[in-house]
């Protein structure tokens, strides 16, 4: 076997990656594409993930196809991924990175109505996408790369539905792998930690002191800074490429270190129960 890069491994290569029109998914969806592989992406802000295949198609690497889909439609889901391969001809790689982190609130303060949104956006959307997916990435012996989180290793307060999901995630990626093993396809799964993406701009501009806020969750991870969906997507791109090929069933944290060693237990600060009771991030 000689040495090649991601770029020879991957160009030319299909991918679906959900999520694509903001933070993780987005910057999975512009390295994808720059080396080479054809993406086909999807979300609910049509705008953003037109702009997004226009940008990436100016430049004449890999392929941008966009879909306007929430996660949730499990059909439309379902019926993407059988445009994909009609279009393309073929499915290496899915990407399953939708979802929503909606904010932390204690359990009795959701309703059930709101807890199904978590899990059918955080998890089922995952189930259903890599169900339809695989058919044709066991022709392709390609791969899943999953989208977790650290707080499927360690948790965070008022987050009980959103920690379940990616709980889960950790469960789904171990059981596929063994499950798909025998027919080539590879599953694994990227446990981010805080990342510097539109959706904690966002939280950041809702707390009473912005700066203060970022400062403590600046030193929550030991390289005391948020990662970039940069730096995650350089991790989802090894995990696709054949460089990866005897990885199956891992776990990478990509955290600067939030989950490991010694440091205070105490509660955040700068949750205030009562603020979050009355808001929900979407």
């Amino acid at each position: 076997m000689g040495y090649f890069s991601i770029e020879e491994n991957m160009k030319g290569k299909t991918a679906i990656i959900t999520g694509g029109t903001s933070g993780i998914g987005k910057a999975c969806v512009r390295m994808f594409c720059e080396v080479g592989v054809n993406v086909v992406t999807m979300g609910r802000r049509v705008e953003l993930g037109e702009a997004l295949a226009r940008e990436i198609n100016e430049k004449n690497k890999g392929i941008c196809v966009f879909y306007e889909c929430d996660v949730k439609n499990v059909d439309r889901l379902h019926s993407i991924i059988e445009l994909t391969f009609e279009r393309f001809g073929r499915l290496d790689v899915l990407v399953n990175c939708a979802g929503y982190f909606p904010g932390q609130r204690r359990l009795d303060d959701w309703s059930i109505e709101e807890i199904r949104d978590i899990i059918d956006t955080n998890l089922m959307a995952y189930l259903a996408a890599s169900k339809y997916a695989l058919p044709y990435l066991r022709a392709s012996k390609g791969n899943i790369v999953n989208i977790g989180s650290v707080h499927g290793t360690t948790s965070v307060q008022g987050s009980a539905g959103y920690d379940a999901t990616k709980g889960a995630i950790d469960a789904i990626t171990k059981t596929l792998a063994i499950d798909e093993a025998e027919n080539g396809v590879r599953v694994n799964n990227i446990k981010p930690g805080l990342i510097a993406t539109e959706m904690f701009e966002i939280t950041t501009s809702r707390q009473q002191d912005p700066e203060r806020f970022v400062e403590w969750n600046n030193g929550v991870q030991w390289l005391g800074r948020p990662g970039k969906a940069e730096e995650v997507a350089y991790a989802v791109l090894f995990l696709a490429s054949d460089q990866a090929s005897f990885i199956t069933g891992a776990e990478l944290l990509v955290t600067g270190g939030y989950e490991i060693g010694e440091g205070q237990k105490v509660s955040n600060p700068y949750l205030n129960w009562e603020m979050a009771k009355m808001a929900r991030l979407k």
